[in-house]
């Protein structure tokens, strides 16, 4: 269903409410002023046709005009999807107090009723008294009105809350300002006064005053006032024990209701659901929790979304064992494995080849190499045009980590050769490379400017695995291992000596095997 149309259906909803809920007070206090009160002067008397219309009349003028207000003051929110700017800010506002407005309609119209029977009438019918003009104007204002005005209140809230995150997606009811919040302090307060103090209180005061009478009357009458009495403690107690619980049943609702769906979405939280919300319906202090509680799980979910992606530049070991604060990026010397691949061939394959396809290609190749090396814990530090450089035992120090490079290195050439097989039955050129690896101890750690880092390896290791690399074009081979590796693998592996040589940068000559 359309927002707008939801909205407009709980409006709906709502003015029923309002309606029955004052029709039912009204016909209470009539029938107390009818049948209980004896000291009312329309106690027992005839009902005439002209009471009833009197009754009609008022009552229906009276909610004319409270839905006729009530409906233009609403108007706003059956539009709220077309406004914005201060008459959106209008409209949230006036979102947070239907409710109250609700109320507080109901209640004026119980002060045009107190006056209305318990002036006017009293007038029109020759029976005006002051003093009993004011007891009428006090039971029904002061107690039937405000008994029926915050029924609802908590009845209109109750529903409401089911369209009030249409104005507020955000969940960001703390954030409007000069509205009324009724504080779960104060709720409990109105409550406890509601059902306690002010019942009690009046049946203890009109017992007394009733009971009080029976020194000054005629014996005979006196049983007819006992009886009275009787009568009057009765509907006392019915009509609180009836408003005692539905005020109860709205106010438990009110504040269990939406400790329930927080308590759910914790739950969906715990079970690893961080696109979970809680729905904020108050302004209160459970609002308030619950709009902590979706910043704190949006704050979970950037967070796991950084967590996401920074796996992306690192394996998730070594993700995790950064964000733990269990490895510093400080700059350290560090023992370490470099091994660096470079593509063969790579320019001729590049002019022959489509610029969109060469880019499909070599994200294939490189996702294909990077997942060989996150295998076996290495980390791809970075991508340089057709090249691969990555560390192994670093930043999260390996004992193992020559021969974890030495595995890697394999698995990269059984994947090479897996997604060779299949451009060949694409009709693709199937591509080589070549693999160097060496041991040493390096300066690693973040290096870069002010505004932007990467992780790095600095020192001679790194560059003498990029030199061992470029000998695969010299020997014919695919992967080589530097001697300093080598005696770090224990013959785990079959390695084949090479004739020694002299790399750029290197005096002397180095030690390289062929890894079989």
């Amino acid at each position: 269903m359309e927002p707008t149309a939801d909205v407009k259906r709980v409006f709906g909803k709502l003015t029923w409410t309002q309606l029955l809920g004052n029709l039912l007070g009204a016909l209470l206090t009539w029938f107390y002023f009818r049948f209980v009160d004896y000291t009312a002067v329309q106690f027992q008397v005839e009902i005439s046709r002209a009471e009833i219309v009197f009754f009609v009349v008022g009552f229906g003028t009276l909610i004319a005009i409270g839905i006729a207000w009530g409906s233009r003051w609403a108007r706003p929110l059956e539009h709220a999807h077309t406004v914005a700017g201060s008459e959106a800010a209008l409209v949230r506002r006036r979102a947070i107090l239907v409710p109250y407005v609700f109320a507080a309609l109901s209640f004026s119209g119980w002060i045009l009723a107190g006056l209305v029977w318990g002036v006017l009438y009293p007038i029109l019918w020759g029976i005006f008294t002051p003093a009993r003009s004011l007891r009428s104007v006090f039971g029904i204002t002061c107690v039937a009105g405000s008994v029926t005005a915050v029924l609802i209140f908590f009845s209109v809230e109750h529903q409401w809350r089911r369209v009030l995150p249409v104005f507020f997606p955000g969940g960001d009811l703390s954030a409007v300002p000069a509205v009324l919040r009724l504080r779960v302090r104060m709720r409990l307060l109105v409550i406890f006064l509601m059902l306690s103090v002010i019942p009690l209180s009046l049946l203890g005061i009109l017992s007394y005053t009733r009971a009080a009478a029976l020194s000054g009357v005629d014996p005979a009458a006196a049983p007819h006032i006992v009886e009275n009495m009787l009568i009057f403690i009765v509907f006392f107690v019915a009509v609180g024990t009836l408003a005692a619980i539905g005020l109860s049943l709205y106010v438990a609702g009110s504040v269990a209701g939406p400790l329930g769906q927080l308590q759910t979405a914790m739950g969906d939280v715990e079970r690893g659901d961080l696109e979970t919300r809680c729905p904020v319906v108050t302004n209160d202090e459970i609002g308030a929790v619950a709009e902590g509680f979706n910043r704190m799980v949006g704050g979970l979910r950037e967070r796991e979304f950084l967590k996401e992606t920074f796996g992306k530049y690192v394996s998730r070991e070594v993700r995790d064992e950064i964000l733990a604060g269990r490895v510093t990026l400080e700059g350290q010397a560090q023992e370490v494995t470099v091994l660096f691949a470079d593509l063969r061939d790579f320019t001729p394959w590049v002019e022959a080849t489509s610029p969109r396809e060469v880019v499909r290609d070599l994200n294939e190749y490189f996702t294909e190499m990077d997942q060989a090396i996150r295998e076996h814990r290495g980390l791809v530090l970075q991508f340089i045009g057709d090249e691969i450089e990555a560390a192994f035992g670093a930043p999260i120090t390996y004992p193992a980590h020559p021969e974890m490079a030495v595995r890697a290195a394999l698995e990269m050439r059984r994947r090479l050769r897996a997604w060779n097989a299949e451009r060949a039955r694409a009709g693709k050129t199937p591509l080589r490379h070549g693999i160097g690896i060496h041991t040493g101890s390096v300066l690693a750690g973040n290096i870069g400017s002010s505004e932007r880092h990467s992780y790095a390896l600095v020192g001679d290791p790194v560059n003498l695995a990029s030199r061992i690399q470029s000998l695969n074009k010299e020997f014919g081979s695919d992967i080589l291992v530097s001697g300093t590796t080598r005696r770090h693998l224990d013959g785990q592996f079959e390695l084949v000596q090479l004739p020694a040589v002299r790399v750029k940068g290197k005096s002397v000559e180095v030690e390289v095997y062929r890894l079989v």
